[in-house]
């Protein structure tokens, strides 16, 4: 098939496009770059102009759409939101804008939105025909599947791909969470009792596929793993891979001084199930999330991946870490000093935690020195 891609530069665009060029699939690369340097062999890259989009889509079977503003770039300020919206909202409105004028129209779009369409739904097994939630993650989805759906109204068999939180090498949220096990100091966000709905890269790919070849999938489906886990046995399994303990969690109170809104997208999660890929046929490469796990960090070929960088020599890190104990402790205290009245159980439940896991970080660096 001749293919049209946005977002094929990023996490999942980069090992897409390599599948796709090596099953034969001719590709059209939607980028922002006024003198790309495209080296797959297969691929040409057409510039992010209008015109440009109207004459490349004439000419394909197909348009994968994966472009957006990634959600854990940066602090959500009213500017970060507003890019993470246009990014999605409007490249999919103008992508679909160019099918509709385009003289011979692709037979699919697979366009990508995200599990954050259910927003938080604690215990709720979610599959595509739950309602839609609420709050500013699901409500982009929603609007970013309106501007995919208007697709079907000239014709275009349209397969809305809600993602849920995608494990592989070299990016994504495992870039984000290694570096802390790897140095001893890994454990659930919150109280990880909330849900992670994961997939591994190969299984978004592999549905990326399908998609296009099987014509009776259409409409939304949930691009996740069959068995989702809470956040605590994600990162108990982890540890496990990485031969590291999962034992210090990060309190709410904190991520959401840290990060602000965008906590949310870390304390709160989905149970979503991929009810439509699995009637459909779909046979998920990774069902079991530490063997997904297990494949991240130690791919195929032998080695361990490249997770993020990783300090090697923790000796070189041991004064500076004492310091920074020793900068907590007194901030806790001085911030105890400043409440008025005796702590909340939930002011006291914080600093105890606090205090737990810098004890345990301090003996961890005694028996290093030792």
């Amino acid at each position: 098939m001749r293919l049209l891609v946005t977002g094929g530069t990023g996490f999942i665009g980069t090992p897409l496009c390599r599948t796709l060029v090596r099953h034969g699939h001719e590709l059209l690369i939607l980028t922002r770059s006024r003198s790309p340097e495209v080296t797959l062999p297969g691929t040409r890259s057409v510039a992010w102009d209008a015109r440009e989009w109207e004459q490349a889509i004439s000419g394909v079977q197909g348009v994968i759409n994966l472009a957006g503003e990634p959600l854990a770039a940066k602090r959500w300020s009213r500017g970060q939101k507003r890019r993470i919206t246009e990014s999605r909202v409007q490249t999919t409105r103008r992508l679909v804008d160019a099918i509709a004028a385009s003289s011979t129209k692709p037979s699919v779009l697979v366009s990508a939105s995200a599990v954050g369409y259910y927003g938080n739904r604690a215990d709720e097994p979610l599959t595509e025909s739950s309602a839609a939630g609420s709050g500013f993650l699901a409500k982009t989805c929603q609007a970013w599947e309106a501007e995919a759906q208007r697709a079907e109204h000239v014709g275009v068999r349209v397969v809305r791909l809600r993602i849920g939180v995608v494990l592989g090498s070299g990016g994504g949220a495992l870039a984000k969470m290694a570096p802390p096990f790897q140095l001893f100091l890994g454990g659930p966000l919150g109280r990880g009792r909330q849900w992670m709905s994961w997939v591994h890269r190969d299984d978004v790919i592999g549905l990326i596929e399908w998609a296009l070849t099987h014509p009776q999938l259409s409409g939304a489906v949930n691009a996740t793993a069959p068995h989702p886990v809470t956040m605590r046995e994600l990162c108990t399994c982890l540890g496990r891979v990485l031969h590291r303990p999962s034992w210090a969690p990060v309190p709410a109170m904190i991520l959401r001084l840290g990060l602000g809104e965008m906590a949310e997208l870390l304390l709160t999660g989905q149970r979503v199930i991929p009810d439509a890929a699995l009637r459909a046929g779909y046979v998920f490469r990774f069902d079991d999330v530490e063997r997904a796990l297990e494949a991240c960090v130690h791919p195929a070929g032998g080695g361990t991946a490249d997770l993020a960088p990783v300090c090697q020599d923790l000796g070189a890190l041991n004064h500076e870490l004492r310091t920074t104990i020793v900068a907590m402790r007194h901030a806790l205290s001085l911030l105890a000093d400043q409440i008025a009245g005796p702590l909340t159980e939930e002011q006291q439940s914080f600093t105890a935690i606090i205090q737990r896991n810098l004890d345990r970080l301090e003996a961890l660096l005694k028996d290093f020195s030792a």
